[in-house]
Formats: structure tokens, C-alpha cells, sequence
């Protein structure tokens, strides 16, 4: 059975340009790139190029860049160094639809004794700005707000609100996991002073990661030891993982925006072809200003897991809007946050999509989504 993929915001497939990129660094150019030696310097050489790209990707200089294994270490650099290069200030600023790896970070300072303030949201996702601006103190040490959401797609405006932290000389950091290789982003010309991203969103593989930090930002590094990455992270470099993630940056420059046209098209026959079929569904999420490969449907009366299972055995990979927590089946944090009805939230699915979906597996979703709904809402012990 072939698989049809659209789980691609959890992870993306390493392109076959990136795998071919890496091996050279898995077989014969096994050299460490902090030795001084010749054998070492050409895989130094090869990070530095793989440092530009990904620089060039985000229009950041290459010393701005600094590798780490993934986007929650990023993340939770990010907020290390914001709190302790500024000892004095004790209030955190974010969103109650971040990722946990910046919630539970943000968490756990609030157990050491910041103030953390959570932005509410609309219910399409929006982020109030007028709330924001109010909210920003003295005292705020750093705001960390994602450039898109993992779950529904929405991308925030982080351009105005980094504008604004700047004005009242507030640290501004985003989590640009889902949006990195989506939408363009230029450093240049955004007052962002640090933001996160993680190869394996992009087409590299699982274990590799960027912290963006801008020249002049003072930083304390959350890995200490070596003197790798200009000592901001300790730990002999990941090359391959790097070169990897180097080509996947060149490739994602290359081809966004044909990419964001494509997976558009998709995810809107994707989206329309399942609302024409199925009746009581929503979209959640704000669709005038989302990621191009996303989209999160609620099914009315119906387990999203449930839907999942049916799914998969039909070799279509996708994922809910639901997590486990202590046994009970609870709707996400995200969609509790938009104010989704229970008996919608509960039934959500999210569908990702990548450069690599095809027509043909669009169609797929397409002939059996809606009668998986419907049988499972004919055995369902809700009332429709």
C-alpha cells in the first residue's frame, strides 16, 4: 500500500538532493572541522558554506547563524540567554498558542518566579495587537511569538509587533519552525533579534536545528564547553546534518515560491473538495493569513482520532487537533485557545502538505475522507 503524506508540518521527507549532499560527510570526509589540519579544513569549509546558506535563506549575515541539534534547543536558547543577559527584568511575553517548546519553557521560569503573560486570541487565532502593546513593560525581558502556527496555519504579523518590541527596547524572539521555507522571511529588514527554526520542517533530516541571534544582541550560550559556534553552543558540529541542512535552505530559496503557489492550489482542492462533501465541518484557523500547505478541519460529532485510525489504514497519514493528557481525549491547546466548539475541536484533523504532495494523493483524500465522517458519525454516541 502506498503511503499518501500529509503529515508534513510533524516532519517532512529529506530530499534526495540533501541525502546526496550529506553522504560525502557520513563516509569519506569524516574529519572534525575545529582541527587544524587540512583533512579538517575542508569540512569547516563545508559548514561555512552551509552556514551562508541558510543565512542567504533568511537574509541574516552567516555569523548571525548558530547550529544546534533542534528548534525546541533554539527555543529554550533563545529564553536563556534574553533572562540572563538581563537579570533585572522578570516578565516573559507570549501567546497561549505557542508550541510547548516555548510553553513549557515559558512555565518553567514562571515556577522560578517571572511574571509570564499569555496573549489571548481571537477566534480565528488573531493575536489582539492592541492587547500586545498594552501588555509591554519595563520590566519585559523578552517576547517570543511564533511566526506561524503548527496546528492551524495562521501566520502572525511579526513584522509590526517586532517593530514595536524594538520601540519600547524589548527583546523580540520567534519561533519559525513552520514558517521558515513557507513564507519569506527577511532579517534584514525585520527587527527580529533571535528566531528558531528545525531542519526536518524543511526537507533535511530530524536532528539539526538553527538559532538565528542578530550582531549586537548580547547572548549567553545554554551549552557551554568547546569553543564551537563562535562559543555561543558547545559540541563537535553535526556536519553531515549540517551540509544537509545547508542544501535544504538553498533549495527551499530556490523554489518558494513556486512551492507556495503549488502547495496553495493543493491545499485549497484539498480543503474545498472535502467542505463541498461533508457537512457540519469547519475551517479552523484565520484563512486569509496561513501557511500555504495547511489546513485544519473540525467534523462535527465525530472522534478525530477515530478518523485517524480509518485513515491510516488506508495508508493516509494526518494528525488531530486532540491530545491524551491523563487518559481523557481533551481538544488541543490551540483550538481550546480559538474557542473552538467541543464538538467540533474534538473531531479536527490537520493536513499538511509539502512540495513533494501530488495531485493524485489530493484526489485520494478526497474520494475517502467524507465517507469515513459519515460511517463514523452513523456509529457515533453523539446527537447530530
Amino acid at each position: 500500500m502506498n503511503t499518501a503524506y500529509f503529515d508534513n508540518n510533524a516532519t517532512s521527507a529529506v530530499a534526495p538532493e540533501v541525502l546526496e549532499a550529506m553522504l560525502p560527510y557520513l563516509r569519506d570526509l569524516y574529519g572534525n572541522p575545529s582541527s587544524m589540519h587540512t583533512f579538517g579544513g575542508q569540512v569547516a569549509s563545508a559548514v561555512f558554506q552551509a552556514r551562508s546558506r541558510i543565512a542567504a535563506l533568511l537574509g541574516a549575515d552567516p555569523e548571525e547563524i548558530i547550529f544546534t541539534s533542534c528548534g525546541s534547543e533554539s527555543d529554550s536558547t533563545a529564553v536563556w540567554s534574553a533572562l540572563q543577559t538581563q537579570p533585572e527584568k522578570r516578565h516573559l511575553l507570549t501567546t497561549r498558542v505557542e508550541h510547548p517548546a516555548i510553553l513549557n519553557v515559558a512555565q518553567y521560569w514562571e515556577r522560578q518566579g517571572y511574571r509570564v503573560t499569555y496573549l489571548d486570541v481571537d477566534d480565528k487565532g488573531r493575536i489582539n495587537q492592541d492587547e500586545y502593546l498594552r501588555t509591554l513593560t519595563s520590566d519585559t525581558a523578552l517576547i517570543s511569538v511564533m511566526f506561524a502556527n503548527n496546528e492551524v496555519g495562521n501566520i502572525y504579523p511579526i513584522q509590526r509587533m517586532a517593530e514595536a518590541a524594538k520601540k519600547n527596547g524589548v527583546l523580540f524572539h520567534t519561533d519559525a519552525v513552520q514558517a521558515v521555507g513557507k513564507t519569506p522571511i527577511d532579517l534584514s529588514h525585520m527587527p527580529v533579534d533571535m528566531l528558531s527554526f528545525s531542519g526536518h520542517k524543511i526537507h533535511a533530516p530530524k536532528g539539526i536545528g538553527v538559532l538565528y541571534a542578530r550582531k549586537g544582541v548580547r547572548f549567553r550560550p545554554f551549552l557551554r564547553g568547546g569553543h564551537q559556534e563562535r562559543g555561543r553552543r558547545a559540541g563537535t558540529e553535526n556536519v553531515p546534518y549540517i551540509v544537509g541542512l545547508g542544501m535544504a535552505a538553498k533549495l527551499a530559496g530556490e523554489h518558494i515560491q513556486e512551492d507556495r503557489i503549488d502547495m496553495a492550489r493543493l491545499r485549497d482542492k484539498l480543503e474545498q473538495g472535502i467542505v463541498a462533501r461533508v457537512p457540519d465541518c469547519l475551517i479552523n484557523g484565520d484563512t486569509e493569513n496561513r501557511l500555504p500547505n495547511t489546513t485544519n478541519i473540525a467534523f462535527k460529532n465525530v472522534e478525530g482520532e477515530a478518523i485517524l485510525l480509518m485513515l491510516d489504514r488506508l495508508g493516509i497519514c494526518a494528525s488531530s487537533g486532540s491530545a491524551c493528557t491523563s487518559g481523557s481525549m481533551e481538544p488541543s491547546h490551540v483550538l481550546r485557545a480559538i474557542g473552538v466548539p467541543f464538538n467540533y475541536a474534538h473531531g479536527s484533523v490537520r493536513l499538511s502538505l509539502s512540495r513533494y504532495t501530488t495531485e493524485e494523493e489530493v484526489d485520494y483524500v478526497i474520494e475517502h475522507l467524507p465517507g469515513i465522517v459519515e460511517n463514523l458519525r452513523a456509529i457515533s454516541p453523539y446527537k447530530n
